[in-house]
C-alpha cells in the first residue's frame, strides 16, 4: 500500500501505523523504539533541544513553528544528557517523528497516561496550524511538542516519550445505537445502572470500598524532581498526600491543586475499537480533568489480563473551589472502530502500565501500601 492508494476506514491499529512508516507518511530521525508502537498509536520522542519560550502560541496558517519559536524564545536547552524542565515554564521541543500524511489520513495526540498523571501539560502543534492536537489529513511537516509542567519539576532527555499520537481515515465514532449494540455484545461497561448512549458515563469514587477508604492523592508542592524515564523509583508520599473517605463521601477541590481519583466504573474496550476520553459537559466549568484520552484495544479485556479496569482521572479545580460527589459524572468514553484487526492488544503481554488498575499513581512511583 502507498501513499496514494486506499487506505481503511477507522483508527490505525499497530500494523497500519508501521505501514505509514514504511511508506515514508511517519518519517523517523532515529528507527522507532521496540515499543514504540502501541496497539493504536505510536509514542513520539523528544529530540536533542528543547526551547524556553514566553508563551504559548498556535503559528496560525502563515507561519511555521520554528519561526514562531525564533521570535519568542529565551533560550536554548541541550536534552542530550537530560535537562530539568522547570514547573510553571512553556517549553517547545521539536519531536523526532515529523509527518507526510496520505490525502485521507489524519492524526490527533494527547498525553501519555504516565504524562497525564504527573500533571504535565503537553500539547502537539505543527507548521501553520489552526489548532492544538490535530494534524489534519494530508499534513506535511515537522511535529513539535508543547511541554509546560504544572506540579512537579520533571528531568527529561532526548528520547523521552511524553505524548502518543492516533491515526485514522475519516469519523468512525459509533452513534448512539451502535454504542448500546456494542455494549450488548462485549459489556463496554460492568455496571448495570449505568447507561450507554453517547458513549460510557463515568462517574467519581469517593467511598474507596475495596482500598480501606482511599479515594485518591493530592500533590505536595516543593517536591523534588521527577525523572520521566525512572519507573518504580520515587516515594508516593515525598509527592502526594493520600486522601481518605471520612463517610462524607465527597470532596472539596481546592484551587491551584492537583488530584488523582478514579472512576467509579470499571469499563472495557473490545479488541475491535478504540476509545477515547471526552468531557462530558463542557459547561461545568468550574474543575478541569486532564484526560489522557486515548484508550487503546484491550483496556479492560479479560483475555489480555483486564477484567474490566478503571479510568484514573487527573483534577483539577478552577478559580474558586468545588465540591465533588460520589458517582458525579465527570467525563465520557466514546467508542470509534478500528481499521482492521489489532495484531496486539494492551495488556499484560505488552507489559501495558495500567492494565486491570484501580487507582494508581503513574509509572515513576512506588507501590503505595497505605
Amino acid at each position: 500500500m502507498d501513499k496514494q492508494q486506499a487506505w481503511p476506514q477507522g483508527v490505525f491499529p499497530a500494523r497500519l501505523i508501521e505501514m505509514l512508516a514504511q511508506t515514508g507518511a511517519i518519517r523517523t530521525a532515529r528507527a522507532f523504539d521496540t515499543d514504540q508502537v502501541q496497539p493504536a498509536s505510536l509514542d513520539l520522542r523528544l529530540g536533542d533541544v528543547a526551547y524556553r519560550v514566553r508563551s504559548s502560541f498556535l503559528p496560525g496558517p502563515s507561519h511555521s513553528v520554528a519561526e514562531r519559536i525564533e521570535a519568542l524564545k529565551l533560550h536554548e536547552i541541550d536534552l542530550t544528557k537530560g535537562a530539568v524542565l522547570e514547573r510553571g515554564c512553556v517549553y517547545l521541543v521539536p519531536l523526532q517523528e515529523s509527518l507526510a500524511l496520505p490525502p485521507a489520513v489524519s492524526a490527533s495526540a494527547n498525553p501519555k497516561s504516565s504524562t497525564g498523571r504527573l500533571d504535565v501539560f503537553t500539547r502537539v502543534i505543527g507548521d501553520r496550524a489552526r489548532g492544538f492536537d490535530q494534524m489534519p489529513a494530508g499534513y506535511e511537516g515537522p511535529l513539535y511538542l508543547e511541554v509546560s509542567p504544572r506540579t512537579f519539576p520533571i528531568l527529561a532527555r532526548t528520547g523521552s516519550r511524553l505524548s502518543q499520537m492516533r491515526f485514522r481515515c475519516g469519523d468512525n465514532r459509533l452513534t448512539i445505537a451502535e454504542h448500546e449494540a456494542l455494549h450488548a455484545s462485549d459489556t463496554l461497561v460492568f455496571d448495570n445502572s449505568v447507561p450507554v448512549g453517547e458513549g460510557v458515563a463515568l462517574s467519581i469514587d469517593l467511598k474507596g470500598q475495596g482500598r480501606d477508604g482511599l479515594v485518591g492523592f493530592r500533590s505536595r508542592r516543593h517536591t523534588a524532581v521527577v525523572d520521566v524515564d525512572k519507573k518504580a523509583a520515587l516515594e508516593v508520599l515525598d509527592f502526594w498526600d493520600p486522601l481518605y473517605s471520612r463517610g462524607r463521601d465527597e470532596l472539596i477541590l481546592d484551587p491551584d491543586e492537583f488530584y488523582i481519583l478514579v472512576s467509579d466504573e470499571a469499563v472495557h474496550v473490545p479488541p475491535t475499537h478504540a476509545a477515547e476520553m471526552v468531557p462530558f459537559d463542557p459547561l461545568v466549568g468550574e474543575f478541569r480533568v486532564h484526560y489522557a484520552g486515548f484508550f487503546d484495544p484491550g483496556f479492560g479485556h479479560s483475555p489480555a489480563g483486564g477484567t474490566g479496569s478503571r479510568a484514573v482521572l487527573e483534577v483539577r479545580s478552577r478559580e474558586v473551589p468545588f465540591l465533588l460527589g460520589h458517582r458525579q459524572t465527570i467525563g465520557r468514553l466514546v467508542y470509534e472502530r478500528l481499521a482492521e484487526a489489532p495484531d496486539r492488544l494492551y495488556g499484560s503481554a505488552l507489559g501495558s502500565n495500567y492494565q486491570a488498575q484501580t487507582l494508581k499513581l503513574s509509572k515513576h512511583f512506588k507501590p503505595f501500601a497505605g
